[in-house]
C-alpha cells in the first residue's frame, strides 16, 4: 500500500512565485504538443535555434555517391560534428551505431532512380517505422511545377497528418527540375507551399538575390540545401548567405563529405551556422583544422 507522507519538513509551495513556463522560440512552432518540440529541439540547437544537419540520403536514388561509398569510414565519424543526420532508415540500420545520441532525420520518399524522372516519387516509409527507429524527423521531396507536382505534395500531406498524430516533425524538400529557374520567386512559392500545408521546416536551395524574402514569407525555419559540390570558400560563402538572410540552418552533403577533410569541413560550417562567422574566418578555421590533420596523417 501507498505511505501516507509523514515527513516533519515544512512543505514548500512557493505561492509567492509564478510558475514559469519556458518558452518555445522555433519560428512557427509554438503551439505543438511536447513530443513535436522536443524532437525539434534535439533537432535544431535551443542556444542558437539553429541545426548543422548532414545530409547523406543520396543513395536512395543515385546509388554509391562519391563520399559515400562506404557510410561507415566516411560518415559514421562525422555525426558527433553534425546537430543531425539526414539518412535512409535502410543505412540507419545497417550502419549507425545505436549508441550514437544524435537525432536522426528520415528520408520518407522515394521509387525513381537517376535513369527515371524523379519527380515520380511515392511515400517509401510508415510513419510507425520512423517511430521504431526513434527517429526526430522524417523528409519528403516536394517537387513543385513537376509533371507529379500534385501526388508529391500529397506524399507530404500524408505525412504531415501522421507526423501531427504521432509527434513528429515533417521536413519538406523543396525539388528543383532541371527545366525550372532557381530564383527567388519560385523558392517562395514552393516553400510557402509546404508551410501552408502543413510542413514543420523547409528544406530549399540559396539564391543570392532576394533570398530574405523566401525566409520572411514562410512562417516555419527553412533550412538551406547544400547541392553540388563547391569549392570550400564558396561553399562557406552560400552557407553564411543564408544564415544571415534568415535560414535556420543547413542541410549539406556533398559539400561536406566530398571535401578533402571532411571533418574540417563541418566543423567551418558549424562555426558559420551557430557563431555567426564570416566565410573568410571559417575558411581559415577549415585550413588550420585540415593541416592538423594532415600532420597526423604524415606521421
Amino acid at each position: 500500500m501507498p505511505e501516507a507522507d509523514f515527513s516533519t519538513k515544512e512543505k514548500q509551495y512557493h505561492a509567492d512565485v509564478p510558475q514559469k513556463n519556458a518558452p518555445f522560440t522555433l519560428k512557427g512552432a509554438g503551439s505543438y504538443d511536447w513530443g513535436m518540440k522536443n524532437r525539434l529541439a534535439r533537432t535544431f540547437d535551443p542556444r542558437s535555434g539553429r541545426t548543422v544537419m548532414l545530409a547523406v540520403d543520396h543513395g536512395y536514388f543515385q546509388g554509391p555517391t562519391t563520399g559515400l561509398e562506404r557510410i561507415d569510414l566516411t560518415i559514421v565519424p562525422l555525426i558527433p560534428s553534425c546537430d543531425a543526420l539526414f539518412c535512409t532508415r535502410g543505412i540507419l540500420r545497417a550502419l549507425v551505431p545505436p549508441q550514437v545520441q544524435k537525432p536522426m532525420v528520415l528520408r520518407a520518399s522515394g521509387g525513381p532512380s537517376i535513369l527515371r524522372d524523379l519527380s515520380d516519387e511515392e511515400i517509401a516509409m510508415d510513419m510507425e517505422d520512423a517511430l521504431r527507429l526513434n527517429a526526430c524527423g522524417v523528409g519528403v521531396q516536394v517537387f513543385v511545377g513537376s509533371e507529379h507536382e500534385s501526388r508529391t505534395v500529397r506524399n507530404m500531406t500524408r505525412l504531415v497528418d501522421l507526423g501531427v498524430r504521432h509527434g513528429m516533425p515533417v521536413m519538406a524538400v523543396t525539388a528543383v527540375g532541371k527545366e525550372m529557374k532557381r530564383d527567388a520567386q519560385y523558392f517562395r512559392l514552393a516553400c510557402r507551399m509546404c508551410a501552408e500545408l502543413g510542413a514543420t521546416y523547409v528544406k530549399t536551395y540559396f539564391v543570392e538575390e532576394e533570398f530574405e524574402t523566401v525566409t520572411a514569407s514562410c512562417p516555419v525555419p527553412i533550412v538551406m540545401a547544400g547541392g553540388k559540390k563547391m569549392p570550400e570558400l564558396d561553399a562557406l560563402k552560400m552557407a553564411y548567405g543564408a544564415i544571415q538572410g534568415g535560414a535556420a540552418g543547413v542541410d549539406m552533403g556533398r559539400n561536406i563529405f566530398q571535401s578533402d577533410a571532411p571533418s574540417a569541413m563541418i566543423q567551418a560550417v558549424r562555426a558559420v551556422v551557430h557563431k555567426n562567422e564570416t566565410p573568410e574566418r571559417a575558411l581559415d578555421l577549415y585550413k588550420t583544422l585540415k593541416a592538423k590533420l594532415d600532420k597526423k596523417k604524415d606521421r
